[in-house]
C-alpha cells in the first residue's frame, strides 16, 4: 500500500476549511487531522465554521477550536440556524457556506459525509461542493446509534498520543456532552484504532473523498511505514 503526503510546492501556508452541523462534529470526525495539522503545518490557516448551537454549546466550540487548532492563524464562525431543521434551512445554510466562500479559499475542506444519517450533516456535504469546486473535500465520519459508517477510501494516520489528545480534550472542551451513553475513550479510541488498522498505523481517523487529483510535485508517494514517522 502507498500512502500521499500533501506538501506544498510554494511558501504560501497550508489553509483549512473545517465545518460542523453541530458543536464537537468537527472535534470527533477530525480532531485527530487539525491536531496534526497545527503541529506540522506553520503558519497554518484555519477557518473553522458551525451552523448551530445554543450560546452554552458555541462556548463549547469556541474553546475546542483554539484547543485543536492551537497555534494557527484562526478565524471562528459560529451560527444559529435551527439544529436538527437544516433542510428545511436549506437556502440558509447555503448563504452561510457561500458567505464563508467570500472570505477563504482552503486548500483542504474537512466536513460531514453525503453517507451521515443524520439530515444535519447531510445537508452541509450536499451544499459543500456546489459552493468549493476547486478544492480538496475530505467527509469526515461520526459514529452514532444509526450505525451509518460507509467504505472510507482516505486515511489520517495518527500517533497513540494524537488520539488520546483528541479524546482528552474532547473531554475536556464539551463537558455538556458527559452524559451521553456513547460519549466515552471506548466509542473515540475503538473507531481511531479500527481505522488506524486499516491503513496500518497505530490509529487513524477515515474520510471519504469523491475526487482528487494528482498533480506535478504536490504530491509525493511513501511507503505506509514512511507516513508512519512523519509528525
Amino acid at each position: 500500500m502507498l500512502a500521499l503526503r500533501l506538501s506544498t510546492t510554494t511558501k504560501a501556508p497550508l489553509s483549512v476549511l473545517a465545518i460542523g452541523a453541530h458543536p464537537d462534529d468537527i472535534e470527533i470526525g477530525a480532531g485527530g487531522t487539525l491536531l496534526s495539522l497545527a503541529a506540522s503545518e506553520p503558519g497554518l490557516r484555519a477557518h473553522y465554521v458551525v451552523l448551530t448551537g445554543t450560546p452554552e454549546r458555541q462556548l463549547e466550540a469556541h474553546a475546542a477550536a483554539e484547543a485543536f487548532l492551537a497555534g494557527a492563524d484562526l478565524t471562528v464562525s459560529l451560527h444559529q440556524l435551527p439544529e436538527g431543521r437544516l433542510p428545511a434551512a436549506w437556502a440558509q445554510v447555503k448563504d452561510t457556506i457561500e458567505g464563508v466562500a467570500r472570505t477563504c479559499s482552503p486548500d483542504v475542506i474537512l466536513a460531514p459525509s453525503a453517507d451521515d444519517a443524520h439530515q444535519d450533516h447531510r445537508t452541509i456535504a450536499e451544499i459543500v461542493p456546489t459552493v468549493f469546486r476547486d478544492q480538496l473535500y475530505l467527509a469526515y465520519e461520526i459514529p452514532k446509534w444509526d450505525g451509518d459508517f460507509a467504505r472510507p477510501s482516505t486515511y489520517v494516520p495518527m500517533s497513540a498520543e494524537t488520539a488520546r489528545r483528541k479524546v482528552e480534550l474532547l473531554h475536556k472542551c464539551y463537558p455538556s456532552q458527559h452524559g451521553r451513553d456513547w460519549w466515552d475513550d471506548e466509542v473515540f479510541l475503538g473507531l481511531a484504532r479500527l481505522r488506524g488498522m486499516e491503513c496500518r498505523a497505530p490509529y487513524a481517523e477515515a474520510f471519504t473523498c469523491a475526487k482528487s487529483v494528482i498533480a506535478g510535485e504536490i504530491l509525493r508517494s511513501r511507503t505506509t511505514e514512511e507516513v508512519r514517522q512523519l509528525p
